[in-house]
Formats: structure tokens, C-alpha cells, sequence
């Protein structure tokens, strides 16, 4: 039997508690240290989690030779540069969304994951939700045909998180690079992983944060709200790909709307709706059929789906499953979203360039 996989935590704001409670799930892995900058915050989650160790710096627990892999769960600016610096250290890595704020250092970490022989997995969790697992299934049987077309959206009335995520020069942007990001890949990966040819986008910065607005506490950041925000709104955006295939999908923190979750798409055989629930759409005798698949979520479930990640993550660190949501796909889609942003600045269509 092999040694149970020793993992270690990097930053301990809100997503990275996802993290800890899923290990705690895994029989092959131990969390044995967790490391904030914030260290009461460490100490804090050591105590919680019953972890042996907790440090101040990602390069203490990097140093220690006995930890197999690490979750990167830091701000966005940092997620590059210590998911390089656990590559260097011989770790594997699952790195929160998005892999990188921008496409050089997306294309520094391939790179550096196939220099290193271990795994990179990005933090795409919502491909393992089970309604997603089933419905990947459904597709790669053939039952939808071909996917020409996926549409998405992700909004939030007011849903500005605060903390970092307000601050471009952290965040790398707002709902697109922190929402949209799972949309856009969920819907490519159930597309098949078509190549993106061009994308167009519109953003909007019009509300700012809102802070007056009383907002749901699952929205907010570990960290204090900023007096204002430099992210935007809203971002849209139409992404063509090589097969003729097309996606269309938008997100927002804060809209005058109402809140929104739809993932649908469509194929020459059937459609598929995926949220608000799942629901396989199909012709039969001449009527159409909306057929609802037996499972205890028909959406998104987050415990599972973080389980399912860390699992699926421990099992490729130790050679038994084929690694998932690679550091290939991580920058697929930062050029997807590089492009997104670029296209709404300049006011017309970017074409993808590799």
C-alpha cells in the first residue's frame, strides 16, 4: 500500500477552508502543515483542522522535504509565483482559479510543470460536481451529438466580495477572472476542448462596489472591504472556436437584476440544461422530452465537488489517475480571459494567437 500523500495548505482566507475540509475526506492524504502570512489565522486553522504544523511564509513549508503536494490558495497575483516556487521544490500542485493573471506567466508554469514531472491541477472545481460528471458522460457517449453552442451566465445582484478581489492590480480583474472563469471552462471542457479563434467582449464599470447594499455573507472576502473598487461590473463576452463552435457568457458582481445561474447547451442530438438543474433535452416520437437524471444534487454541489477535486488531484500525485484540469487548460483559458478584456477595451473582436 502506498504512504499516505502529505499535503501542505498556502494561504488560509475563505476557498482554502473548501480545501481543508476536502482533504479531511481523502483516505490517501494528510494535511500535516498550513502557512498564512496572517499568522493567527494559521494557528487558527492548525487547531481547527488538527494539522501538526502551521508557518508564516509559502517558503517554509516549501523547505520541508517530507510534503508530497500543496494547495495554492493565495490571491490571485500569487498564484504564479509560489506555484512555481512548489514545482521547483519537487511538489505537486493544485492551484486555485484562475492558474494566472496574465498569459506569460500561464505559459512559465506549463513550462515548468512538464520540466518538473509533476502535477499542476487547476482549481476548475466545478467540472466534479456530480451534475457535471454525469452530464460529461451523456456528451462523451455521443447522446447530445456535436455541441455547437453553449451559453452561461453567473450573476450576482450585489455580490462584490471586497477585500482583494476589488483591487485589478491583485485580482487581475472582477466577475469575469473570478466567476466567469468557471463558466468558460466548464462549458469548453464539456464542448470537448475546442481551440478558441476569437473572442469579443464588453465590460461595465458603472456601480462599483455597493458596499451600502446589504450583501449576502457567501459573497464576502475574508479580508475588509476597500473604500471602492477597481474591477468591473459586468463582463460579456462571445468566444468562436476553431470547430465553428461558439460560446456565449456573462457574469457580474453587481446589476440591477435579479441573481442568475444557467449553464445550457446545445447539440445536433440533443441539448442539456446543467443549472439551474440538470435536465437532458431530446426528441422522441415526434415531441420534444425533458428528461431529469436520478442523483441527490442536480446542481452544483460544492462539498462534493471539492471532495471530488482533491481526490481526483491526490490520486494523479500518486501516478493512479490520468492528471485533470491541466496546467495546459489553466492557459487556454488566461488567453480566453486576456482577450475577453482586451476586446472590451479596444471595442472589437480579438483573434487568439498562439
Amino acid at each position: 500500500m502506498a504512504a499516505i500523500t502529505r499535503i501542505g495548505v498556502i494561504g488560509l482566507g475563505t476557498i482554502a477552508t473548501e480545501h481543508l475540509k476536502a482533504y479531511q475526506r481523502c483516505a490517501d492524504a494528510e494535511v500535516v502543515a498550513v502557512c498564512d502570512l496572517d499568522r493567527d489565522r494559521a494557528e487558527a486553522a492548525r487547531t481547527r483542522f488538527g494539522v501538526e504544523h502551521s508557518c508564516g511564509t509559502a517558503a517554509e513549508l516549501l523547505a520541508d522535504p517530507d510534503i508530497d503536494a500543496v494547495s495554492v490558495c493565495v490571491p490571485n497575483d500569487q498564484h504564479a509565483p509560489i506555484a512555481l516556487a512548489a514545482l521547483a521544490a519537487g511538489k505537486h500542485v493544485l492551484v486555485e482559479k484562475p492558474m494566472a493573471i496574465t498569459v506569460a506567466d500561464a505559459e512559465a508554469l506549463v513550462a515548468a510543470s512538464r520540466e518538473s514531472g509533476k502535477v499542476l491541477q487547476v482549481g476548475y472545481v466545478r467540472r466534479f460536481s456530480p451534475n457535471a460528471l454525469l452530464l460529461k458522460r451523456f456528451i462523451d457517449a455521443g447522446d447530445l451529438g456535436e455541441i455547437y453552442l453553449a451559453k452561461a451566465s453567473l450573476l450576482r445582484a450585489a455580490g462584490n466580495p471586497g477585500g482583494w478581489f476589488s483591487d485589478r492590480s491583485v485580482s487581475g480583474g472582477g466577475p469575469l477572472i473570478d466567476l466567469g472563469v468557471h463558466l468558460i471552462d466548464l462549458c469548453w471542457w464539456l464542448m470537448g476542448a475546442p481551440r478558441a479563434v476569437t473572442v469579443s467582449g464588453s465590460t461595465f464599470s458603472r456601480l462599483g462596489a455597493r458596499h451600502n447594499i446589504d450583501r449576502p455573507s457567501r459573497y464576502r472576502a475574508a479580508t475588509a472591504n476597500p473604500p471602492a473598487t477597481t474591477v468591473e461590473d459586468y463582463a460579456g463576452a462571445h468566444v468562436r472556436f476553431a470547430n465553428g463552435a461558439a460560446l456565449f457568457v456573462d457574469t457580474s458582481y453587481s446589476l440591477h437584476g435579479r441573481d442568475e445561474t444557467s449553464v445550457r447547451l446545445y447539440g445536433d442530438r440533443g441539448g442539456a440544461e446543467l443549472e439551474p438543474e440538470l435536465t437532458l433535452i431530446t426528441e422522441q416520437n415526434d415531441t420534444v422530452l425533458h428528461v431529469h437524471p436520478q442523483l441527490e444534487s442536480t446542481t452544483f454541489d460544492l462539498d462534493t465537488a471539492f471532495a471530488n477535486e482533491v481526490a481526483h488531484f491526490v490520486a494523479a500525485a500518486r501516478g493512479e489517475a490520468a492528471p485533470e484540469a491541466t496546467a495546459e487548460h489553466g492557459l487556454e483559458l488566461t488567453r480566453i480571459l486576456a482577450a475577453i478584456y482586451e476586446s472590451a477595451q479596444q471595442g472589437h473582436e480579438i483573434p487568439l494567437t498562439r
